[in-house]
């Protein structure tokens, strides 16, 4: 059972600064290899459009990518049981419901909490496949292979060296912007939840599992693009036809093209953000009641 973590003083903060605001509430989640501040435009973009932005971390996350580098071993051993228990304890300290947006394994664990009846309305972005998701392109393996070659990997924390991050977040970038964003936005990431997406079909009791039939699940947005390694077209859709098949609540897919797994934080972001945007203000007030 995972354990449950406690709230950093900066998460907090924030979860006291929503609460005040009198605003609904929006919380981005990141994924593999990312940290919170991968959110910071986007948390302005929402901001200015009437919501207030949370976005905790990891359990353990450092507050820089620099301090990430310096201290890899802080994201050792964290699975998806113990973020998704993590991110909900943020969540539960809200006075709102809030909207959820996550890309990669933080759209995983977005439609993980809205299964739990935590979000008033879901953006999945590229999100990493649950149980019961059964496609398994060869790039998302490629993508994996950091990981999966090693099994004592599954207790570490993995950096993906330049090459690994160009084939999995920027292969649809000219290189300049492929290294900038590396230097940037990557720092490790634990092993775990990769083995544990991977073993999920394989594994009645594995903690990569959403609840797709709850009729608190909210709408929902799966977010997607043609040219993604990490998370192809095929896993999207089967996550979503998934998802439109068990639940009557609104379930909805877009297919953007030309980008690949780094459309959150790449020179392409805004048109990202303004989709999850527009659907997010179709189903959560700006203003709180």
């Amino acid at each position: 059972m995972p354990e449950q973590q406690t709230i950093t003083e900066h998460e907090a903060q924030a979860i006291a600064r929503a609460n005040d605001s009198g605003r609904t509430p929006v919380v981005f989640v990141h994924g593999l290899w990312l940290l919170p501040s991968s959110w910071d435009r986007w948390a302005t973009r929402f901001e200015e459009s009437g919501y207030v932005a949370v976005q905790p971390g990891w359990p353990d996350d450092p507050e820089t990518v620099a301090e990430a580098r310096a201290n890899p071993e802080v994201f050792a051993g964290k699975g998806i049981g113990d973020v998704a228990a993590h991110l909900q304890a943020v969540i539960e300290g809200l006075d709102r419901k809030p909207a959820i947006v996550g890309h990669s394994f933080g759209g995983l664990l977005t439609q993980i909490l809205a299964g739990r009846g935590l979000a008033s309305v879901s953006v999945a972005i590229s999100p990493a496949p649950f149980r019961g998701v059964l496609p398994l392109p060869v790039s998302a393996l490629r993508s994996s292979s950091a990981v999966l070659r090693n099994p004592a990997n599954r207790n570490r924390a993995i950096p993906l060296t330049y090459d690994q991050f160009r084939y999995a977040f920027g292969n649809a970038l000219d290189e300049d912007e492929a290294k900038t964003l590396y230097e940037e936005f990557s720092v490790p990431g634990p092993g775990e939840p990769i083995f544990q997406a991977a073993a999920a079909n394989f594994n009645p009791w594995s903690e990569d599992k959403v609840d797709t039939e709850n009729p608190e699940r909210g709408p929902l947005l799966i977010v997607s693009s043609d040219r993604d390694h990490t998370v192809p077209w095929a896993i999207a859709h089967a996550s979503y036809e998934k998802q439109k098949r068990n639940s009557e609540s609104t379930t909805e897919i877009v297919k953007l093209e030309g980008r690949g797994h780094s459309l959150t934080i790449d020179h392409g972001w805004q048109e990202v953000a303004d989709t999850a945007l527009s659907f997010v203000q179709r189903f959560a007030l700006v203003e709180a009641g």
